[in-house]
């Protein structure tokens, strides 16, 4: 399946999110507004004005309502996950380009908070994966010390590991070591 620009950009931006959480094994990589701040200038979300607590408390919660969704045990619990997540909230489809960008759909509405914002355009980005029948593309990875979630964008869905750099090498040094003893 091949991702459009938009839906590439929110998929990252999902998995990151994800993959902050304490569950990920890394930590919380949202301790503070600034964190969150960081987050989102990483990502360049647009139209996000002040952060507060109260943002970085909302976005927490949805992090989790994602993780969810990229874990749930089968398409129906996935979509119904999903259903939830984007009945909350609201969305305005709207035409932008800015920051570089060509032209692209945004789904949250004018004056959305940051969760807001996320749930809207990481939520539909998702759906389309749902839509798409191509949820086994969503996935957790394969090293038994990580935890971190991404997308298989490879054309023969066969990524296993978040990072080939990190966990694949890591992995694949291990097998290799281990053929050795052998």
């Amino acid at each position: 399946m091949p991702f459009s620009h938009d839906m590439v950009h929110s998929l990252a931006t999902v998995v990151d999110l994800i993959n902050t959480s304490p569950a990920a094994g890394t930590g919380e990589g949202l301790e503070s507004v600034e964190d969150l701040r960081a987050f989102v200038r990483r990502h360049v979300i647009s139209g996000v004005e002040d952060l507060g607590a109260d943002d970085l408390s909302d976005v927490r919660a949805l992090r989790d309502a994602f993780h969810e969704v990229f874990v749930a045990p089968d398409r129906d619990t996935a979509v119904s996950l999903l259903n939830t997540m984007l009945g909350r909230t609201r969305i305005t489809p709207s035409l932008a380009e800015h920051d570089g960008f060509s032209l692209h759909v945004h789904y949250f509405a004018p004056g959305a908070s940051l969760a807001e914002h996320l749930a809207a355009d990481c939520g539909v980005a998702l759906a389309h994966v749902l839509v798409e029948d191509e949820r086994e593309r969503l996935r957790t990875c394969a090293a038994p010390d990580c935890s971190h979630v991404f997308v298989d964008e490879s054309r023969n869905r066969s990524r296993v590991y978040c990072d080939s750099r990190t966990c694949g090498n890591r992995m694949h040094v291990a097998a290799y070591r281990a053929r050795r003893r052998a």
